[in-house]
């Protein structure tokens, strides 16, 4: 009994200490809100942007639009992305995009849920980028409310599912 017990709390650090792949525990709790709650945990000083609140800004005609960076690979980038995003898989692909921006210039980055976005947003705001957003629930969340994902210029309606356990966050339906 006492082994057993030691095995459990061994695994359990052991979870803890695996970044990301151990967010959201069990599949059961694979629910995107308990996900994006965790998010916000992990990175209290990143600002959250909600699908809709960024839904609006694309819906408006600005003069300078947001730059919005996709952290999600390639491959997952090619089955489609948002509108305009460009991709920007770590800090380096960023700040050259971003060489030529203001330090204030809005910036909104997404991944699959938020996880790999937000530690993206972190980076660039210690970095002296002031203005720069999570779009939290990322593409999953996006999608699921049958907001417009693209490949290229045309739009598509399939998202890549990161993997088999993060997929269940994203509606079947978006699978490819």
């Amino acid at each position: 009994m006492k082994t057993g017990f030691v095995l459990l709390l061994a695994s359990m650090f052991w979870g803890l200490s695996q970044g990301h792949y151990a967010l959201a525990g069990t599949e059961e709790m694979m629910k995107l809100n308990q996900v994006k709650a965790q998010i916000r945990t992990r990175f209290p000083a990143v600002k959250q942007l909600s699908t809709d609140e960024y839904k609006q800004i694309t819906a408006q005609s600005m003069a300078v639009k947001p730059v919005l960076l996709d952290v999600r690979e390639f491959d997952e980038f090619k089955v489609s992305h948002l509108k305009g995003a460009k991709l920007s898989t770590d800090i380096g692909d960023a700040l050259r995009i971003l060489r030529v921006s203001p330090k204030t210039q809005k910036i909104v980055t997404y991944c699959s849920v938020g996880y790999r976005s937000s530690a993206l947003a972190k980076e660039l705001a210690e970095r002296g980028f002031s203005n720069v957003f999570n779009l939290e629930g990322s593409i999953f969340e996006w999608a699921n409310k049958g907001y417009p994902v693209f490949r290229g210029n045309e739009r598509v309606n399939k998202v890549h599912p990161y993997n088999s356990k993060w997929g269940k966050l994203l509606e079947k339906k978006y699978h490819p």
